[in-house]
């Protein structure tokens, strides 16, 4: 019978061990968003840009929702602070750098049709870890 109660005892110490280093583990590395910031500074061909690009937004949208990405802005009106604002802005926030790289690894077709009717650029930014 005692065999039995140390037995049940160190079961239940092993459990809460585990069970605190895992807390502890979940706890110690914070996830941080990561975001596709795409800036348009100028649009060369304005037809081509608002066919190809602007009006593909839908497809765009369910990419970002298959790799659980959301936007947070997507517009043309920019107020600079300091310096030449761009003309057209878009971030997206994601999980993780991988689903930020997957996102644009499946928007290859409109991304070629960005980068030929504008001069632009994107790029992946690390945000900062949620507030404890």
């Amino acid at each position: 019978m005692k065999l039995q109660h140390a037995l049940t005892l160190a079961l239940g110490i092993g459990l809460g061990i585990g069970a605190g280093f895992l807390s502890y583990r979940l706890h110690a590395a914070p996830t941080v968003p990561v975001y596709v910031v795409i800036e348009v500074d100028q649009i060369t061909d304005a037809e081509a840009f608002k066919q190809n690009v602007v009006t593909k937004n839908a497809t765009a949208i369910v990419e970002a929702q298959y790799e659980d990405g959301r936007y947070i802005a997507r517009t043309d009106t920019v107020a600079s602070l300091d310096g030449a604002p761009p003309r057209y802005l878009t971030i997206l926030q994601f999980q993780n750098a991988q689903k930020a790289q997957a996102y644009y690894a499946n928007m290859k077709e409109i991304t070629a049709a960005r980068l030929k009717a504008s001069k632009s650029r994107a790029f992946i930014v690390e945000g900062l870890p949620a507030a404890p």
